[in-house]
């Protein structure tokens, strides 16, 4: 398979695996597109095959990973996505290696991943971390957080190296704002729009609203939950990192009193 890695000089040409079946008149791919060139320049690197199809690994240094997470000299892999009729051809493997070699060159103590304890939407398998040797070192029930050491000649053994973990105020998935409460960023190219829709849903069921677009690293680093792409509080607990469609909204909203 053939590869390409997105840059600075190609970015506005190839499409975005994530955002491949966007509808006429979104502005998904667009979204993405500015906030990748963004972290392009922070040392982003977003590899994808060379067909029109979702087959790409998206990863960046862990103190620049827009998650609040501790892991020092590590990269934090943002999506490691194969779909469709490309699963189960090893393609996953290539990318995983991709990384874990450029890790190397780096001189990276490790590469992080957030999972979960059972198979959620937009988060990595946890049984396919642990047969490439992944290691839970942290956990915000139900998620958790992958962890595979990098042993690299001259530097310190696993032993001694400082384990990735998830900062404090993550673990309270508690947010100050009374009502609907929506965090989202454009690392996700859906989350604005399906942002926008849960927030009109929220209005029409007369819920207090307040919705946080997220711009800087500093501000997804804060969140007090372990997802930052799209993060949903109501009546100060966090209930779900997933994108809801509209029934499914309704369905949730309706659990809850206002």
């Amino acid at each position: 398979m053939e590869y390409i890695q997105l840059t600075m000089d190609n970015l506005a040409t190839e499409h975005i695996c994530c955002a491949i079946a966007e509808k006429k008149g979104e502005h998904r791919a667009a979204d993405k597109k500015a906030w990748l060139k963004e972290r392009l320049k922070e040392g982003l690197v977003f590899l994808k095959a060379n067909v029109r199809g979702k087959v790409f690994i998206e990863y960046i240094d862990a103190e620049k990973a827009w998650v609040p997470i501790q892991a020092h000299n590590c990269l934090f892999i943002n999506c490691l996505w194969v779909a469709g009729q490309y699963k189960g051809k090893g393609y996953a493997h290539e990318l995983l290696t991709y990384c874990i070699e450029d890790a190397k060159v780096r001189g990276k103590q490790g590469i992080c991943v957030i999972s979960a304890k059972k198979k959620q939407s937009y988060l990595a398998d946890r049984h396919y971390l642990e047969h490439y040797g992944f290691q839970l070192v942290d956990e915000i029930f139900p998620y958790q957080l992958y962890y595979l050491p990098i042993p690299i000649k001259d530097t310190p053994q696993e032993s001694d190296a400082i384990i990735p973990k998830f900062l404090e105020h993550a673990k309270t998935l508690q947010c100050e704002e009374n009502g609907f409460v929506l965090y989202y960023s454009c690392q996700c190219p859906h989350a604005a729009c399906y942002g926008e829709k849960a927030v009109q849903l929220a209005q029409e069921a007369n819920w207090e609203v307040h919705v946080h677009h997220l711009k800087t690293t500093e501000e997804a680093q804060q969140l007090p939950c372990p997802t930052t792409t799209y993060a949903l509080f109501l009546n100060h607990r966090f209930i779900t990192h997933e994108i809801q469609s509209e029934k499914k909204l309704k369905e949730l909203l309706s659990q809850y009193e206002k």
